[in-house]
């Protein structure tokens, strides 16, 4: 019996999201739904990738009984509100990172999955790269040596890109694709927490670091 996927917003992200999802076997994996605040915009992923219902409201969404997991591909901004409404109908939740916005958001969001049941996770899916699973296994065997200093770099000028320059589109360094900086430093440290955070940075017109 395939798992029946739901898709929550129409954007680049999803898109590129459910073409992956359509190279696996459909006996096992399958889109049935998608949602967009636009229901043209629903409409018109929904075609393109031959998914049977299109809604114009998430919460359409959350009320469909066949959809059994939701692939959340919104701005960071919507991801606690729309991943919450989801965990609340009975869905089993994919959120793309940033996983919230805050830490309180995250923990009541861990904490209601919990409470139902409930698969939730954060769509890293760099952890899952081949490349990344082997550098994992290289530090984890000590084949490196001891890590004593990991530098993580982007290496892109993302100041020009809208969503992570805008506060209202919840953006900034560790909301968008920072997270992934983040995440080489969590795997080359063991996922150990941190004793001590230091952080500097330059505020842009709007805010945001």
């Amino acid at each position: 019996m395939a798992t029946k996927w739901g898709i929550l917003s129409a954007g680049k992200i999803s898109h590129d999201f459910t073409v992956c999802l359509r190279s696996l076997d459909p006996a096992e994996h399958q889109a049935v739904a998608v949602a967009a605040r636009n229901i043209g915009d629903a409409l018109k992923f929904a075609a393109n990738h031959k998914i049977p219902r299109a809604y114009g409201s998430y919460q359409e969404l959350a009320n469909d009984p066949n959809v059994e997991v939701v692939y959340i591909g919104t701005l960071v901004s919507f991801h606690y509100s729309t991943t919450k409404m989801m965990l609340e109908a009975g869905k089993h939740v994919l959120v793309e990172k940033s996983f919230t916005a805050t830490s309180k958001e995250a923990r009541e969001l861990i904490n209601l999955a919990r409470s139902k049941k409930l698969f939730l996770m954060e769509a890293i899916w760099s952890r899952f790269n081949p490349v990344f699973t082997l550098l994992m296994d290289k530090i984890k065997t000590k084949a490196l040596g001891d890590v004593v200093s990991v530098n993580a770099t982007f290496g892109l000028d993302l100041t020009k890109v809208e969503r992570l320059i805008k506060k209202a589109a919840g953006g900034g360094t560790l909301l968008d694709l920072g997270v992934y900086t983040i995440n080489v430093i969590q795997v080359a440290v063991g996922n150990k927490k941190p004793e001590q955070i230091l952080a500097t940075g330059h505020l842009n017109e709007d805010g945001k670091c």
